[in-house]
């Protein structure tokens, strides 16, 4: 007989990318505002983090509309770390846009229109309605089917109850497959949303938790709700001001949030919108939600973009902005004037300003260790002292570059734990900034294209292009 192959399954719900950030979980502050040292997967940067906590807050009460924060220092150190920190400590309601401001240049349409766009994903709106709900517990669900295929649609019975009523209710052939779709059974509490029809299974009911030996780990269990089964219930959609300009201004309506073919939008569009959603807000249907808008890289922007920005935060529906650079006096794009961080001073001036400082060699040697186990990688403590000093000398980037290319060439040795040997081979095989530039420094003669002075190739040399 032969053997039995069972195919290998795998749970895709629990499969993440991991990425640069992925293992902040917010800024790490405790209830006083205060930063503790490791905490939510961050380290170190505890004055920066502070002052962002304190942002944090002022846009949680609502006190900072309009207002705008750079963040500002070294390559490294973590500027888009407390970004991701601040999003993540938001939540979900709270709108986030994050753009990078060399995309502004690359999309189809204008500069400030791309500006705009991003500027409206950053503001939310959060629009109630009371709607008819019949809520409560699946008791029998009866579907008579017609014995002969085609003569006739499908009929039933839905019995629910709640801890005080019971009732039946016809089931027609749109509600008996909607029931079927959300695999509705006896024991199950549902809500059925009256105007739509729309089902929703909200949990198994802790009467029948008893039913089975083995249950899944998604299977939710909730209390038989109480009261009458058909109810008034307030419902609040949360969208952004960017989701109803597209909605309003593409014939395919939503169906283009998906496409992505959103296009150039027209300004008498968005007046129309805005004047709705005011009027919705005086008769309490609506709420505004300010977000947050993310630019990295804001020394990238024109002096267009600039002057834009300065006209768009004065407006009484502007997100909160937040915007990132590491560079010191250099140009403003577009013209040949010099400014701090590459922007105007008239912007500068309307910037609450956060530096972030360099990574000591302890804190380095702890983001090293959460980057390990948000990785899945086991790395003995002196390929750790190792890493850490490398980290150190050369960067934090390489450093944790260097972890998932060590376990790497510790699987190919039959290794279970990273051992400084391994870090050592990858170190060799993979050059820092410093080691490249000082290989193009000294074999500078046969390279294309060269423009660097030629001179003995010495350490000044390397350290003349480095800064």
């Amino acid at each position: 007989m032969a053997d039995l192959k069972l195919s290998e399954t795998r749970d895709l719900t629990r499969i993440e990318r991991i990425g640069a950030h992925s293992h902040i979980r917010g800024l790490g502050l405790d209830s006083a505002l205060e930063p503790r040292a490791v905490s939510e997967g961050m380290v170190g940067q505890t004055s920066a983090r502070k002052a962002a906590g304190v942002i944090l807050q002022m846009i949680k009460e609502g006190r900072i509309a309009g207002r705008a924060v750079l963040i500002a220092g070294q390559p490294g150190t973590g500027k888009t770390a407390i970004a991701m920190g601040m999003a993540k400590s938001l939540g979900l309601e709270t709108p986030f846009a994050m753009i990078s401001a060399s995309e502004i240049f690359s999309l189809e349409m204008s500069k400030t229109e791309a500006l705009m766009q991003s500027f409206r994903k950053a503001i939310g709106i959060r629009i109630k309605e009371e709607t008819e709900v019949i809520e409560g517990e699946v008791v029998e669900i009866q579907i008579d089917r017609p014995a002969v295929a085609g003569a006739a649609s499908k009929t039933g019975k839905l019995t629910m109850k709640t801890t005080e009523m019971e009732g039946v209710y016809d089931l027609g052939a749109k509600m008996i497959e909607s029931l079927g779709k959300e695999k509705v059974q006896s024991g199950d509490v549902i809500a059925i949303d009256k105007p739509s029809g729309k089902v929703t299974k909200l949990g198994r009911s802790f009467t029948r938790s008893r039913e089975y030996d083995a249950i899944g780990p998604q299977v939710r269990f909730v209390q038989c709700p109480d009261g009458e089964l058909q109810k008034r219930k307030e419902i609040v959609h949360c969208v952004t001001l960017h989701e109803i300009d597209v909605i309003n201004s593409r014939t395919q309506g939503f169906l283009a949030l998906f496409t992505g073919d959103t296009g150039e939008i027209r300004a008498e569009v968005r007046e129309q919108i805005d004047t709705k959603v005011a009027e919705w807000r005086e008769e309490g249907k609506a709420e505004i939600v300010p977000g947050v808008l993310f630019i990295d890289e804001v020394h990238m922007l024109d002096i267009e973009c600039f002057s834009f920005l300065n006209r768009a935060l004065e407006n009484e529906m502007a997100p909160i902005l937040v915007v990132a650079t590491n560079r010191g006096i250099t140009n403003i794009r577009g013209t040949n004037y010099k400014s701090p961080h590459g922007i105007p001073i008239d912007l500068l001036d309307r910037l609450l300003i956060i530096t972030t400082q360099p990574y000591t060699k302890d804190e380095i040697r702890k983001i090293l260790d959460i980057r390990c186990q948000e990785e899945d990688v086991e790395m003995a403590e002196e390929a750790k002292a190792l890493l850490t000093h490398i980290g150190v000398e050369t960067s934090l980037r390489y450093a944790i570059h260097l972890i998932t290319a060590a376990a790497l060439a510790c699987q190919k040795r039959k290794g279970k734990v990273v051992e400084s040997e391994d870090i050592t081979r990858v170190y060799n095989l993979f050059l820092d900034v410093k080691r490249s530039t000082q290989y193009l420094m000294e074999y500078q003669e046969q390279y294309m294209f060269n423009e660097a002075p030629i001179g003995d190739g010495d350490e000044d040399g390397t350290n003349a292009m480095l800064h």
